[in-house]
């Protein structure tokens, strides 16, 4: 195990079970689910049809893609503080490795705000330069007691 990675191992086992931080809000609207519906070719009418969700919906209005709200992780954890940044010290490239659990408990209704509550649930070595996090990501709704996401997320450091 390289020296950078084995003293960073070491923070983040420091860490595991702990809550990281929670970042910063951000906005969906509804421009933000078109592009979402249209890179995605799913135009049902309860992300892009402000009328016919006021009549048919549940909601009545229109909300974000499941999908989108997941695919905000990586913009959204951004904003999370690091607790603990010189676990950082050496890294040259970071990927994401995919994700384990998925859930959405509640929609996210246009122009309402989500942002990432962070907690690391087990840090690991992969090789001998490389740290695996997994992270419990919430995506928390402004306003609401019930998350819109929670998430597994696996990332994978590599140490030089």
């Amino acid at each position: 195990m390289s020296d950078k990675a084995e003293a960073a191992l070491a923070i983040f086992k420091s860490i595991e079970g702990l809550e990281e931080g929670v970042g910063d809000w951000l906005e969906v609207d509804q421009a933000r689910i078109n592009l979402f519906a249209d890179a995605t070719m799913d135009h049902q009418f309860i992300h892009i049809d402000p009328e016919k969700s006021a009549e048919l919906s549940p909601y009545k209005v229109t909300i974000a893609h499941g999908f989108l709200t997941l695919s905000l992780i990586v913009h959204l954890g951004g904003s999370v503080p690091i607790p603990k940044p010189e676990a950082l010290a050496g890294v040259f490239m970071g990927v994401n490795y995919g994700l384990d659990k998925v859930r959405f408990p509640a929609p996210v209704p246009v122009n309402s705000k989500v942002r990432a509550r962070h907690r690391l649930v087990l840090a690991e070595l992969k090789t001998p330069n490389t740290i695996q996090l997994k992270r419990e990501v919430t995506i928390e709704l402004e306003g609401s007691d019930k998350p819109v996401c929670v998430a597994e997320s696996l990332t994978r450091l590599m140490y030089g």
